[in-house]
């Protein structure tokens, strides 16, 4: 029996060098680039790697936020304001940052995104994933907390978003200061009465300092 389980570890030692030799070589002649886009196999491989990475219990979560129209709109902000950048309004990944990732921010509109557990979505919020530009956004505390399951209901909403919902996002998207003095330097358009009333909600984050 000892000398069957010593042949096993053997064997699996042996196929994980066989393995890591691959990587290797491939890595040396694919280089670091991120210009290019994984394949298949990577991409299958890189997704179970990760899922089996979140521990089942985080997995099985709930959202413990109900959905109400004031939690979908702070987590429409919130993701106007720290997640378009790389992920765009919409989801859809389609943004300079995002295309020059490794791999690229995916189209969360899409059944990869939309089929994942509530549980798992709040985990890769919260703690980022390893070795892609998905960066961990967890303060650790409740409001930080609370945030994460707000931005996990407006993820389940992106394939319903709204022209108007869209319109709201680029107000909220962060500007470089170079925008922002060019809207400020921008002449008003009409009288006090043909402007808007009601200005874009303002969005307190509390996702720590990021």
């Amino acid at each position: 029996m000892l000398k069957k389980l010593t042949r096993i570890v053997i064997a699996a030692l042996a196929l994980a060098g066989v393995a890591a030799l691959a990587a290797g070589v491939w890595l040396i002649r694919g280089g670091i680039s991120a210009k290019t886009t994984p394949g298949a196999f990577e991409t299958t491989l890189g997704r179970r790697v990760r899922t089996l990475a979140i521990p089942r219990s985080a997995r099985d979560m709930r959202n413990p936020v109900p959905l109400t129209p004031q939690v979908l709109a702070a987590g429409r902000a919130h993701f106007a304001d720290h997640c378009a950048q790389c992920h765009a309004n919409d989801g859809s990944g389609d943004t300079e940052m995002g295309r020059g990732l490794y791999p690229r921010a995916p189209d969360m509109r899409q059944p990869a995104t939309q089929s994942l557990p509530d549980g798992e979505l709040f985990y890769i919020i919260e703690n980022g994933v390893r070795l892609t530009g998905m960066p961990a956004w967890g303060s650790g505390t409740h409001e930080g907390t609370e945030d994460s399951w707000h931005l996990v209901h407006f993820i389940r909403h992106m394939p319903k978003l709204t022209a108007a919902e869209l319109a709201e996002m680029k107000t909220l998207n962060p500007k470089a200061p170079d925008e922002r003095q060019a809207e400020e330097q921008q002449p008003s358009q009409g009288s006090a009465n043909d402007r808007p009333s009601k200005p874009a909600p303002e969005h307190k984050h509390k996702h720590g300092s990021r």
